[in-house]
Parts: structure tokens; C-alpha cells; sequence
């Protein structure tokens, strides 16, 4: 095995602070130690039940179930599961070999405490429609829901089941579960260093240690011209600069960034928390039209993404509950200038900005300071815009600030999930102000009335009709041809570069980046040189 990516070279650990098992003296010696710099360090640390692994694998936990390369449903946890005639109550078996690393094992007890600690939190994971989850043998366990909603499947296959004796008030600190692999360290902001669960039941990892390194993406581009790191994340712009000994990898994604705006007009209305409400430009349907059918996103990929990634019409294009006939494709400034002319925007002293009722096509667009993507993706449709008649205000702020301002102004966000269920928490009614979910306040009987059929349908196959509804009936729906309450933008295509000593198997369209997705079979991942 070639030392430059395979092994870690002596000198460059040392000099990046890197922590490594001491070298074993054994007739067979472990595997070697293997070096991430992925980013996606949680903020509130690793428990499932206040959202980690909701983006990806959970990594210390075991589900009940899981979504394979091909994103069909398989066991985890569970080796059988049966929903019941009403649609409202999952019977699960689970496997009995499914053990923490000091090897305790892991009970449907555990798994009925984590569903319902998790419904009581009250947090990230959203389980207000789950009754009660119960135990009804050492290894049976019941999910009984108040309402049908088909896609509580993807609570199956995301929430980790943590040990009811060990869950505690320092859990996301020192998580503990069935997983693949074992908390050693976490040092916030530098790295975190796992080791393999030595009663994991499935493939066995094939490294003896693994290493998160966090930190800016300047320090982990030089982790890998160094060798230091063995796969690392890198934006777009730099991904074919590819360091000798490492190839680049890009994986297809429905990472999603996308343009949210508020959909009522500003009446002086505030949150709960005080926060204003409302924008009375970006409220206008044909504002939000004309711009969804003036922007070139293919554009915004090559500016924004030097072409690696791919336009965004929606929020889950190419899965099985998208509606491509719900979109305009973009691209047309005549078509944008008639709109917005049809809807009595007029430029009635030549400065190039339209004015309806005394008011600019004027509105202020966020996005987050720290993301250079999406600052591009911001400027880019500020130019696009202008070439219609409407001024776009970019602002860089931190998280904190857009938080308190996102109700009354456009922001550009970032979603993607495997499962129709964010399309509801993004434009459902009930979601309306919900945290980041619908912060816009997007309101469509016609819209909620398809969701609900959806969830309520008699099998996830069934379902896809209604799901596609909401996005266009041929009258209505949340797209862009009809209420338009998105721009969406692009799609990421997540980029790596990889050890050429590293095989990391075929790889899911990847969701939004939070929580490593590259690692979803991390145990199956080998070494390939001799």
C-alpha cells in the first residue's frame, strides 16, 4: 500500500494534530487508520432525537430501517415490518444480535423509549403525529401513529434508537448505540475519532480507527495535498485540481439551493418572538413567476458550481414523487417581462426598476455570509434580475440574524431529503413560521388537502399522484407554474477527492450534506492497494 494516501505519512499527522492508534505489534496487524475532512460537524452533537442523522447516517446508531444505494427500503434493525389495515399502527421484529460495544444488547424497549422521548422533545424530529411507540417483547415493538402518513417511513429510516440506560443529558456529547462504529473523541472544531463497534452485525469496517478532521476548507484542501486525509470535500471550484495520488469523485445529489419568499404581504404582523412578517413585493405572484421563468439556471451551475451540479427546478427533481410538468424551465426574459406586465408592473420613469402602486420590484435577498456557493448563487440572480425590471438587495448574514429576518425577506436556503415529507414541511400550512420550515407562510387548501391524501393512500406507490398534485394540478399547486413559492435554483453535486487507495462503493444520490452522507456505508469502504 502506497504510503502518500493509504498510510499516514509520520511527519504530516504530527504536524496537523492528528490522533492515531499506537502501532500494535501483532501477527496480523489492523487495518490502517483512515483521515475525513468532510465538514457537517453537528452543532448540538450526535443524538438522534434532537436531529442527528436526519440528513444521513447516523453513524453510532442503528434505525429500524434503511434506504439502500438504490433508495429502496430495507431492514436495519428491523428484520420484518407489517402496517396495519388503517394505515396508523407499524409491527416490527427486530434482530436480536444488535449490541452497544461494552455488549449490551439493544432491546425493542430501546427503540419504543427513543420514538417516544423523541415525540415528547418536541425538537428537529417531527413526531407530533405518533400516539405511542410500545414494546411487546424482548425483540416486537408497535409505532402507533394518530393519523395515516405514508411517509413516516422516513422516521423508520433516520431516527437512530438510542440505549434507554444510557440516554442522558450528555448524550449528544458521548453518544452509544448498535451502530457501525464507537465514540473515541470529539474535540469541537478539530476532529472526531471513532473506532468500530466490535458487536456490529453487519459488514465489519475495514480501518482501525477513523478520523473527522474539522476546520476551514483552505485546511482541509492542504490535509490532502499533504496526505494527510484520505477523502476530503471540496467546493467546486477546486475540484479538478486534483492532488497527485487522489482522484476527484462527484456524487449526484438533491442538495438543493433554491430562493424562499415570503408569500404574504407586509401588514406590520409579527411572530411569537417578535420577528416581522410578511414582504408586499415578493407576496405578488407575478413577481415570483416572472422571475422563476427569467432565470438561466444552467448559468447559475456554471457560474456558482463551475459546472458540477445541476439545475433546480423543484425540491426533489428526478425521485419518484417529482412533477416535471410542474415547472417552467427558465431561461425566457420575454415571457418574465409579460408576466410582470400582465400583473401591472410598469417602469413609468426610465430607471430600469418597475413600480406597481408606488412600489419597486425591489426586495432584499439573504444568504449565508459564510457560504461562498451560496453568495454566487445570490449574485447570480441579482444580475438575471435586473434584466427584467427588478432590483435585488444581496445581504451576507450570519445564521442568527437570518433566523430573525426570514419571514419578511427572500432567502436563498439549501434542502434535499429522500422522502416527499420535506416538500410538506416546506409548504404546508401547519408548517407556516415552523423554524426553518415555510418560514414564508405559504398557505394552499388545495395544496394541503393533496398532501394529506398522499399520506393517507395505501402505500407509498399510492401515493405518488398526490404528491405530484401538490406540486400542479393543472389548475394550482406549489411549483412554479403555479404559485411559484420557491425559485429553486440548483442542485450540488457533492465533490471528493479521493485516495487513489481508497474504494468507496457505489455511493446513494447523496440528500442536503449535513451529517457526512458520504459515510453512509462507510464500513463497506476497503483499502485497494497492496
Amino acid at each position: 500500500m502506497r504510503l502518500r494516501n493509504c498510510l499516514f505519512a509520520t511527519a504530516s499527522v504530527f504536524a496537523f494534530g492528528l490522533l492515531l492508534s499506537p502501532a500494535s505489534v501483532t501477527a496480523q496487524p489492523a487495518p490502517p487508520a483512515l483521515v475525513l475532512a468532510v465538514g457537517g460537524e453537528p452543532e448540538t452533537g450526535f443524538d438522534p432525537i434532537t436531529g442527528w442523522g436526519s440528513y444521513g447516517n447516523p453513524l453510532f446508531q442503528s434505525t429500524l430501517l434503511k434506504l439502500d444505494t438504490d433508495l429502496n427500503l430495507v431492514g436495519d434493525l428491523a428484520t420484518g415490518w407489517t402496517l396495519s389495515a388503517d394505515r396508523k399502527t407499524w409491527t416490527l421484529t427486530l434482530r436480536e444480535d444488535a449490541r452497544l460495544p461494552d455488549g449490551t444488547v439493544l432491546t425493542a424497549e430501546d427503540a419504543a423509549f427513543t420514538y417516544n422521548t423523541a415525540r415528547d422533545a418536541g425538537g428537529v424530529v417531527d413526531l407530533t403525529n405518533l400516539h405511542e411507540a410500545r414494546a411487546t417483547g424482548p425483540y416486537t415493538l408497535e409505532i402507533e401513529l394518530k393519523e395515516p402518513e405514508i411517509t413516516f417511513t422516513s422516521r423508520l429510516a433516520s431516527l437512530g434508537i438510542v440505549p434507554k440506560a444510557a440516554y442522558g443529558p450528555d448524550y449528544a456529547r458521548k453518544p452509544i448505540g448498535s451502530g457501525p462504529f464507537q465514540l473515541v473523541e470529539w474535540r469541537e472544531g478539530e476532529q472526531l475519532v471513532v473506532e468500530p463497534n466490535p458487536h456490529w452485525y453487519g459488514t465489519k469496517p475495514g480501518f482501525s480507527r477513523v478520523s473527522f478532521v474539522f476546520g476551514s476548507e483552505d485546511a482541509a484542501v492542504s490535509l490532502a495535498r499533504t496526505g494527510a486525509a484520505q477523502l476530503v470535500a471540496v467546493p467546486s471550484s477546486l475540484v479538478d485540481e486534483t492532488p497527485q495520488g487522489m482522484k476527484s469523485l462527484h456524487v449526484k445529489t438533491v442538495d438543493n439551493r433554491g430562493v424562499m419568499f415570503p408569500m404574504v404581504p407586509d401588514t406590520g404582523a409579527k411572530t411569537g418572538e417578535g420577528y416581522p412578517i410578511g414582504n408586499s413585493v415578493t407576496s405578488d405572484k407575478a413577481i415570483r413567476v416572472a422571475l422563476n421563468e427569467a432565470l438561466d439556471r444552467q448559468a447559475l451551475v456554471d457560474l456558482a458550481l463551475s459546472g458540477h451540479g445541476r439545475p433546480a427546478y423543484g425540491p426533489a427533481d428526478g425521485l419518484p414523487w417529482d412533477n416535471a410538468d410542474a415547472n417552467v424551465k427558465g431561461g425566457d426574459s420575454e415571457a418574465a417581462r409579460a408576466t410582470l406586465a400582465a400583473g401591472g408592473w410598469r417602469d413609468s420613469n426610465g430607471d430600469g426598476v418597475l413600480e406597481k402602486d408606488g412600489r419597486d420590484a425591489a426586495f432584499t435577498l439573504l444568504y449565508p455570509a459564510s457560504d461562498s456557493t451560496r453568495q454566487a448563487l445570490t449574485l447570480g440572480v441579482v444580475e438575471q434580475a435586473k434584466t427584467i425590471g427588478i432590483r435585488i438587495t444581496p445581504q451576507g448574514k450570519s445564521w442568527t440574524e437570518i433566523r430573525t429576518m426570514m419571514h419578511a425577506n427572500a432567502v436563498l436556503f439549501g434542502f434535499g431529503s429522500h422522502s416527499p415529507a420535506e416538500m410538506v414541511r416546506l409548504n404546508g400550512s401547519r408548517y407556516a413560521g415552523a423554524g426553518y420550515y415555510n418560514p414564508g407562510y405559504y398557505n394552499n387548501p388545495a395544496v394541503d388537502a393533496a398532501f394529506a391524501k398522499a399520506e393517507a393512500a395505501e402505500s407509498f406507490e399510492a401515493s405518488l399522484p398526490f404528491w405530484q398534485a401538490a406540486q400542479w394540478d393543472g389548475a394550482t399547486g406549489f411549483g412554479s407554474k403555479g404559485d411559484a413559492a420557491w425559485a429553486w435554483l440548483v442542485n450540488l453535486e457533492h465533490s471528493y477527492w479521493v485516495s487513489d487507495c481508497l474504494d468507496t462503493g457505489r455511493q446513494q444520490i447523496q440528500p442536503h450534506g449535513h451529517g457526512f452522507p458520504i459515510t453512509r456505508n462507510l464500513e463497506e469502504w476497503r483499502w485497494t492497494c497492496q
